[in-house]
């Protein structure tokens, strides 16, 4: 259907088998703490670089022209410490950090604002914040206890994984969580 609209997002997808079980590991801990959590699904976990949200069909076609346009590196990126957003008073999304590959990740983000902007989609007003989302907090249950737990995981490291592409996914929401199609794969070049 030519006026259907596509629930989209670029990212990153998360290929280490080694960083996920610390992943799955992690989650089991917040789910302990008795926190009013949803935790992502693992093999829905990424790095999301830009949600584009409900878009056109032809959109979509002119972002993958763009997108075969952008040249980067393949890279490492290390994921390190657990943290919230937006506050430990106030968390509502349960994250890890991203260190090394960070800068690259934030250039990529950043070369893909310019080529959304050719095709006049509203910039991104929050901007580009490195990180993994592991979980969604739905209510304040047990919140000190969870605030205590990720204060603890500051610091934890999960391991890295080898960036050498970017995906453009379709979202398809259904009532047992969503569930991600690639529409588009932009390699990176070898280091």
């Amino acid at each position: 259907m030519p006026n259907e609209l596509i629930r989209s997002f670029v990212a990153v997808d998360l290929s280490n088998d080694h960083v996920l079980q610390n992943i799955i590991e992690t989650q089991q801990m917040l789910s302990r703490t008795g926190g009013d959590l949803k935790l992502v699904e693992p093999q829905n976990i990424h790095i999301t670089l830009r949600f584009l949200g409900e878009i056109r069909q032809e959109l979509v076609q002119e972002i993958i022209e763009q997108m075969k346009e952008i040249r980067f590196s393949a890279f490492k990126a290390e994921f390190r410490g657990l943290g919230v957003f937006p506050s430990l008073n106030r968390p509502r999304v349960v994250w890890i950090g991203i260190e090394q590959g960070a800068e690259k990740l934030a250039g990529i983000f950043e070369t893909l604002e310019q080529r959304l902007r050719t095709l006049r989609v509203e910039p991104d007003r929050r901007g580009f914040t490195p990180h993994l989302t592991i979980a969604r907090v739905r209510s304040g249950r047990n919140r000190d206890e969870l605030a205590r737990l990720v204060s603890e995981m500051q610091d934890k490291e999960f391991g890295s994984i080898n960036v050498n592409s970017v995906r453009l996914k379709k979202s398809t929401l259904t009532p047992s969580g969503p569930m991600y199609t690639d529409l588009y794969e932009l390699q990176g070049t070898s280091a």
